[in-house]
């Protein structure tokens, strides 16, 4: 369990962020943002056992995405009662892009890579490296656990923001549905203490 390798009362700041459980269109690997696609019902039973595998871990704050697919992965996680909505944490915005696959999207823009080039009507990296750079800010001064329902893009471009990276360098990190991912301090140097843990492994 993810419990395992946290302490249960850590005097220094750990981030735990959560991708949201499956979707039919993360079945498809149709880009999604701002459509409202809910979890199916493996989504749901994933959503489930991520929050068993959080049991005995004391969180000071939760941050959930806007987005219903976040919000249903934190309240079957069973965290809704202590959940804040936050804009900051939704997905990059595909704009013209969204519900479409990126097969697709290589039709007609050759070797197209969200995170080098962003998407046309949506947001460029370094809009969404902004909003992941707010949402740092608001708590990079505290101490204890922090949750947070979030994206896969975007979880991407936070984490290399964490690690003083710039967004493009998010391609560097696969994420997996219902994944849990700890951001934390060694010494004085930002890591990444776990990263895409699921509970298929």
């Amino acid at each position: 369990m993810v419990a395992d390798i946290t302490t249960k009362n850590p005097d220094r700041l750990q981030i735990f962020l959560c991708r949201h459980g499956e979707t039919e269109w993360t079945l498809t690997g149709q880009h999604t943002s701002f459509s409202e696609v809910s979890l199916t019902e493996n989504g749901r039973k994933q959503a489930i056992m991520l929050g068993k595998r959080l049991q005995g871990i004391v969180f000071h704050k939760v941050i959930v995405s806007p987005m219903l697919r976040a919000q249903e992965t934190c309240q079957l996680a069973g965290f809704d009662h202590r959940k804040t909505i936050e804009p900051s944490a939704m997905e990059w915005n595909y704009g013209e892009y969204e519900g479409i696959t990126t097969p697709q999207i290589w039709e007609k823009h050759a070797r197209w890579n969200i995170f080098d080039d962003g998407a046309p009507g949506g947001e460029s990296p370094d809009e969404v490296a902004e909003r992941a750079d707010r949402l740092l800010k608001s708590f990079i001064h505290e101490s204890g656990n922090i949750l947070i329902f979030s994206h896969g893009h975007f979880s991407r471009v936070f984490a290399a923001r964490w690690l003083g990276l710039q967004a493009e360098d998010g391609k560097l990190f696969s994420l997996s549905v219902a994944s849990v991912s700890i951001l934390a301090m060694e010494h004085d140097q930002r890591v990444i203490k776990l990263w895409n843990e699921t509970a298929q492994r």
